[in-house]
């Protein structure tokens, strides 16, 4: 959707009312509608009214939409929670999803319209399902509709009622013994009809912003779940959706940019949106594979491919203080449910995956700039960036929900496995057992102190209640400090980043774990190591080079290494690596917006963590049930073929052996492709 620059309200300037019209951005970007047009109206100048024109809703539009809802599923179907965040957990939990549709208004101001929509579920609330096991779990995955839309135009404002044909798929988990563990899924599609009203307003430039409510009836389903010893279950979804969306009005000419670059209403740089989506499949063939575990990569081959969709919405709430938020959809699977390899080979795979889109509130920060005087440098216009100037010394605060690696152990050439390269050891430090959630974020503060040549930053963040959970905790905590060196080297551009960091944590010791092992052969390994989890450290460091070489020609290389005594916590399985590549621009070659890389890892272990695994202990994601140990080597290359000004096809080659440290393993070649969009 690219760069969009709002004004808060009617058509008076920005200076003029700045902060009513900052109050507006900000509760548009937090999913708040506001609507400050009424109480300006007195403010207008007389000339400014004769020379108003009202609002016209016609057009196409495209849009998105983040909310919260509630479902029930008929009696004995054991509705599973979803995670609701700040709220309580639910049936349908956070909900999200995006809408297209279509207004005609009529000279009355009565606007017709028609629209179809998607809504997906939110993510199982882990702590709220083990608080209430049950033999199986009912949930629905999404919901679609097609509705008809009456609305009428007071001018930027319009009310409506909407109706029609709905459909959705709802599915069964037959759960373990515990009334925890989810077995096997059994799913069916149901059609039914839907209601709803709701308030759009006309917000600025080409976008609108609505509230709705929607309410969704379902067809009953029967699941037959006699083949798990259970009765037979009805299940008749009642659906209740509360939406806050963003809407680009196109106009009647659909899927185009404003004409001449005019938008509808006046813009601002005080919020911006945009969006992203990535497609990334990827697959291997057979490998050798002598004996496996659940956590091996199959020796048969496999095929598996992940799919993310992200807004991101930034608002300007005073002079240095901006908030973010950034809802986003994920679907599908890496290799082996990602697991198989430390130096895993997919970027975008979350350890949550999920057959249908699920949908997170995976950051939701506020930003805070303190300007210490002195020269100041331009910002331009990005996803979380809000464009204006800033100065040079500056102190900058960050509070909320957000990724360790959005601040952190950053590099210009291998950080985004989006754009550059995909494999877990590439774009991180891969012994940096930086603290997250399934997906990959935490929740803390950052602190940054910027000068022209150098930067300090340090971080305190919530880690996972044990290795691999979903569940923060306030209890431990993790925490990283960083120095940033910025030179040059024969007039080339360069900057090295040095860290160190700490976490605690529920995590188990290796070195006892074995000898009880050891010492009581009759007891699992695992199970052991559950037993001996207690708040335990793990500490580190890490380096980080990214230096110019010429024009267009950039290197990377990086190093980290932990303590290796205790359980990882929340990333992957390695405690030592070294990386390093080329990323070269195709200015070479006449095609200045492609990019090749090609850059190669090593992976280690330290010795105790070596010994739990031969000794049939399982990590994060690796694990074969016995060892033979050698390090893991990863080299990858890839071609990023920018299609045009806002899509990218990539073609990417990885070469692994010794996956998952087991010289009796592979070696595995791994063939990705991946489409990446950015608006």
């Amino acid at each position: 959707m690219g760069h969009i620059r709002v004004l808060g309200a009617c058509v008076l300037t920005l200076r003029g009312h700045r902060h009513r019209y900052l109050r507006t951005a900000a509760a548009i970007a937090s999913g708040v509608l506001a609507f400050p047009c009424a109480s300006l109206a007195a403010d207008l100048p007389l000339k400014a009214r004769t020379a108003k024109t009202l609002y016209d809703w016609t057009g196409f539009y495209v849009g998105g939409h983040f909310g919260y809802g509630d479902a029930s599923f008929g009696p004995g179907t054991n509705p599973l929670p979803l995670q609701g965040v700040i709220l309580p957990p639910s049936a349908t939990g956070l909900s999200g999803g995006y809408q297209l549709g279509y207004n005609r208004q009529l000279a009355n101001r009565v606007v017709l319209g028609i629209e179809a929509d998607s809504t997906f579920s939110g993510a199982r609330d882990i702590v709220a399902h083990e608080r209430s096991p049950a033999p199986f779990n009912t949930t629905i995955d999404y919901v679609g509709t097609v509705r008809g839309r009456i609305g009428y135009a007071f001018d930027r404002l319009m009310p409506f009622v909407t109706g029609g044909f709905a459909w959705g798929h709802t599915h069964i988990n037959v759960n373990d013994a515990d009334g925890v563990t989810e077995l096997f899924p059994v799913g069916k599609y149901q059609t039914g009809w839907t209601a709803g009203l709701g308030l759009e307003f006309a917000v600025s430039g080409n976008w609108t912003a609505k509230a709705e409510y929607d309410y969704v009836a379902l067809s009953r389903r029967t699941y037959d779940l006699s083949g798990f010893g259970l009765a037979n279950v009805d299940v008749e979804p009642r659906v209740h959706l509360f939406k806050l969306g963003l809407n680009y009005q196109f106009g009647d000419t659909p899927w185009m940019a404003p004409i001449n670059g005019r938008t509808k209403l006046p813009e601002s740089s005080d919020w911006n949106v945009h969006a992203q989506t990535t497609l990334l499949p990827q697959g291997y063939g057979p490998i050798h594979s002598p004996y496996a575990s659940p956590q091996s990569l199959p020796g048969s081959g496999q095929f598996q491919a992940t799919w993310t969709t992200t807004a991101f919405l930034g608002a300007r709430l005073w002079d240095g203080g901006e908030f973010y938020f950034n809802p986003e959809l994920a679907q599908g699977f890496g290799l082996n449910g990602t697991l198989g390899l430390a130096g895993f080979s997919n970027g975008e795979a979350q350890k949550a995956g999920a057959p249908f889109p699920k949908i997170r509130a995976q950051r939701y920060y506020f930003k805070q700039t303190f300007g210490l005087g002195g020269e100041q440098e331009e910002v331009p216009d990005a996803p979380n960036q809000l464009a204006g100037k800033r100065d040079i010394d500056r102190v900058t605060l960050i509070v909320g929900r957000f990724a360790v690696g959005d601040f952190f152990d950053g590099n210009s050439y291998a950080k985004d496995p989006r754009a550059d390269f995909m494999n877990w050891a590439m774009w991180s430090s891969g012994a940096y057992d930086f603290p997250a959630d399934l997906p990959g974020y935490t929740r803390g503060a950052v602190v940054e102190l910027n000068r022209k040549d150098w930067a300090v930053r340090g971080g305190l963040f919530q880690v996972p209640d044990a290795p691999n959970s979903d569940t923060l905790v306030y209890k431990t905590g993790g925490a990283v400090v960083e120095f940033e060196e910025r030179h040059s080297i024969f007039e080339q551009p360069g900057k090295l980043r040095v860290g160190t960091f700490y976490n605690s944590g529920n995590t188990a010791n290796y070195r006892e774990v074995v000898a009880i092992a050891a010492a009581n052969p009759a007891l699992d390994i695992n199970d052991i190591t559950v037993a001996n989890q207690r708040d335990r450290s793990k500490y580190g460091f890490y380096v980080n080079l990214e230096q110019q070489i010429v024009k267009d020609v950039g290197l990377f290389a990086r190093g980290s290494w932990n303590d290796g005594q205790n359980q990882i916590l929340s990333f992957t399985d390695i405690d030592r690596s070294v990386s390093g590549g080329l990323s070269i621009k195709g200015s070479f070659w006449g095609r200045p917006d492609d990019t090749i890389g090609i850059g190669g890892a090593v992976n280690g272990l330290s010795a105790a963590h070596r010994d739990f695994l031969a000794a049939g202990g399982t990590g994060l994601l690796i694990g074969d049930g016995q060892l033979n140990y050698s390090p893991e080597r990863i080299l990858e290359a890839y071609y990023a073929w920018k299609l045009n000004s806002w899509t990218t096809m990539t073609f990417d080659y990885q070469f692994i052996t010794n996956p998952a440290y087991n010289a009796d393993r592979g070696p595995v070649s791994i063939f990705s492709g991946r489409l990446h969009a950015e608006f």
